[in-house]
């Protein structure tokens, strides 16, 4: 449990304090990082300890990543501001910072104290302080990336998406609001997706044997989240692409999160069966009235005459809804299945700062881009003259 608070650390955070500023505390921990925070209230369901102890618990000896958690507090009082689930690690020769992500938390965030900054002078002490503890860490950092933030985290602003540089990106969220009536809900839905939805269920009740199932305990989990592993995989080879959520890292952080979050209603496995055979599988993680999907997989042809991966997420829903869910998101992403559910497009906000010369090609450059996606039509035009206007395989 090394704590990365070095002198240069420490200077900055007396620097900051006769600045009525924040200190920042940097950590290699996250044990220790959540419990110098205290309390969580997670601002998404992605803001949970248990994504990140799991997450920490995978990734953090892989090689190139560096656990460099920020906790930040007020410097006059101590009272907690900020705590950010960061790491370093090596893009070719540049030290980037960024979240504890690596493609798999669709949304990232800092967690938010009382203190935390709510008008734009304390967001931009906020902001200055924290790169400087950044700069001055041992180890150095070229770059600072913060990607796919919300603008609003549980009815409070986030500051990071505020400043000045942060801008639009390029994914979006999800989310679908059911309401208290989840057959009303159901009705505005386009009058053929909710008849093949019907037709789908029919079908697939049509084997005596056939049931959605909520995985009760561990084990049942486990095995469920192994059977998504493998038809994910099979149907990435049949696309030939490659799939890496099923190399060791990755595959250990899955197993660790359902392992550990099952039994406290974090983690949700579902999935269709029939008999013993499991059709199709769908992993998600709830935090109160909300759930986000994270993995979904089917057994392919054998049952495509019933849509299972529909199927699963629909059966999901409404057994979620009778238990208090009213927000499913289908997390990034514009695949057509999510949008025959009618989601609601989240914007996200990127934020990249340079944190020496060497960051600075890259921070020029994201500040180009950003240009270039606040005036779509501009954005368009260049893709087209680059000849990147082919249509995403999400887009299809």
């Amino acid at each position: 449990m090394t704590v990365l608070t070095t002198s240069a650390v420490r200077t900055a955070g007396r620097a900051t304090a006769r600045a009525s500023g924040f200190h920042v505390e940097l950590l290699s921990n996250w044990a220790q990082a959540a419990a110098r925070w205290g309390a969580f209230e997670p601002s998404t369901a992605f803001q949970h300890p248990q994504w990140y102890a799991s997450w920490y618990r995978a990734f953090a000896a892989a090689d190139g990543v560096e656990p460099l958690i920020a906790v930040v507090t007020d410097a006059a009082t101590g009272e907690r501001a900020a705590l950010l689930p960061l790491i370093r690690r090596r893009q070719g020769s540049l030290r980037v910072v960024e979240f504890a992500d690596l493609d798999l938390t669709d949304y990232n965030a800092p967690l938010l104290g009382p203190a935390a900054p709510r008008e734009a002078r304390a967001v931009r002490r906020l902001w200055r302080d924290l790169r400087r503890a950044l700069r001055k860490e041992s180890g150095g950092a070229d770059l600072l990336r913060l990607l796919k933030m919300p603008a609003v985290l549980h009815g409070r602003a986030n500051p990071l998406a505020l400043l000045g540089g942060a801008g639009p990106c390029p994914l979006n969220g999800n989310p679908v609001f059911t309401g208290d009536d989840y057959d009303a809900w159901r009705y505005t839905l386009e009058k053929t997706v909710r008849k093949e939805l019907e037709r789908s269920w029919r079908v697939f009740t049509r084997d005596p044997a056939a049931r959605f199932t909520i995985a009760a305990g561990t084990e049942a989990a486990l095995e469920i989240l192994a059977t998504t592993e493998m038809q994910q995989s099979s149907r990435m080879d049949s696309l030939g692409l490659e799939f890496v959520l099923n190399d060791d890292a990755c595959s250990a952080f899955y197993r660790d999160l359902v392992r550990e979050g099952i039994d406290g209603g974090y983690v949700v496995v579902t999935a269709l069966m029939a008999g013993e055979e499991i059709v199709a599988t769908l992993v998600g993680i709830r935090t109160g009235p909300r759930y986000v999907m994270i993995r979904i997989s089917n057994a392919g042809d054998k049952w495509s005459n019933c849509s299972p991966g529909r199927l699963i997420i629909e059966r999901t829903m409404a057994a979620l809804h009778k238990d208090g869910v009213r927000e499913f998101d289908f997390s990034v992403g514009n695949y057509a299945y999510k949008r025959r559910f009618g989601p609601t497009r989240l914007p996200l906000r990127d934020l990249n700062a340079a944190l020496s010369w060497r960051g600075w090609p890259l921070a020029l450059r994201h500040r180009a881009v950003l240009v270039l996606r606040r005036n779509p039509k501009l954005y368009v035009r260049l893709r087209q003259a680059l000849g990147r206007m082919k249509p995403s395989r999400e887009e299809i």
